[in-house]
């Protein structure tokens, strides 16, 4: 993605994995293959990876630099991590930091860090070992959390609930750096960036809203997971928390940003893009 700039804020994305781990047919269970080849006509070629044969798909984060912060939204998977329940994101060894450079960014520059939730491919990069321990990887910054989600997360990781690790070596060293920022889901970051609630996905999930001079933006997180599900709504991932409460969450964020004008920054999509109306439904067209 090239820099987008807003007004005076720019925006730019790190990939740190360009493909899912989880096919399609597995990670939106709901769906069927007919469906989607419904809709190849607008998903080909942007939204569709070729070398897999799948919708395609991105671990990435996004880097926001205004006059006054330089931000991250969400931080991918991270590298020396035990992730036995996917291959592809076991023990890693990757160059997000040299990417994170090639912005020209490195981690002291950061201000905030803003979780939209607390997967595990979303608070990777929030620590790196140093070789004894976990510890921030942006040492000056911030990290943004709605206190409910963390509320969820703590609980399950106290209670043996929370499987892959990562709320103990992503999460947990940022609260004890005395880096956390537990707030309410509609916190106002500075005049640029706004937290919103939008749950189901996990019970604390947010998008973050970008309101510019030149136009707005929303970072979605993990609202939906595929483009497809602009045009399939109901289509809840594997991974949701409350895959009723999901959908309806879904359903009421592409109403309201159809034709909209507001570009929308998802998780996992390979490129932003906007909700647009087609017919009686909707569809994803690339910025």
């Amino acid at each position: 993605m090239q820099t987008i700039k807003l007004g005076d804020v720019t925006i730019s994305r790190v990939i740190e994995i360009d493909r899912s781990s989880f096919p399609t047919a597995s990670m939106l269970p709901d769906s069927s293959a007919d469906r989607i080849a419904a809709h190849h006509h607008w998903l080909k070629p942007h939204f569709f990876d070729e070398r897999t044969g799948d919708l395609a798909s991105r671990i990435q984060s996004y880097v926001v630099r205004t006059p006054r912060h330089t931000i991250v939204i969400d931080t991918g998977v991270g590298n020396d991590k035990n992730r036995h329940g996917a291959p592809a994101w076991h023990m890693r060894k990757s160059a997000y930091l040299d990417d994170l450079a090639a912005l020209g960014v490195t981690p002291e520059r950061i201000d905030f860090v803003l979780c939209t939730h607390l997967h595990v491919d979303h608070v990777g990069w929030n620590t790196r070992w140093d070789g004894a321990r976990w510890v921030p990887t942006f040492p000056n910054a911030k990290y943004v959390i709605a206190g409910a989600e963390w509320e969820f997360w703590k609980y399950e990781s106290d209670a043996g609930k929370e499987e892959s690790g990562c709320i103990a070596d992503s999460v947990v060293p940022v609260v004890e750096a005395g880096q956390a920022v537990l707030v309410d889901s509609d916190y106002a970051v500075d005049q640029y960036l706004r937290f919103e609630p939008w749950v189901g996905h996990t019970p604390g999930h947010v998008c973050v809203r970008l309101t510019t001079s030149a136009g707005s933006a929303v970072f979605s997180g993990d609202l939906m997971h595929r483009t497809v599900q602009v045009a399939e709504p109901q289509w809840s991932s594997r991974f949701c928390y409350d895959a009723a409460q999901a959908r309806a969450t879904r359903r009421a964020f592409v109403e309201r940003h159809a034709d909209s004008g507001t570009m929308i920054l998802a998780g996992h999509f390979p490129h932003p893009g906007y909700i647009v109306r087609e017919g009686s439904g909707h569809r994803f067209t690339r910025s």
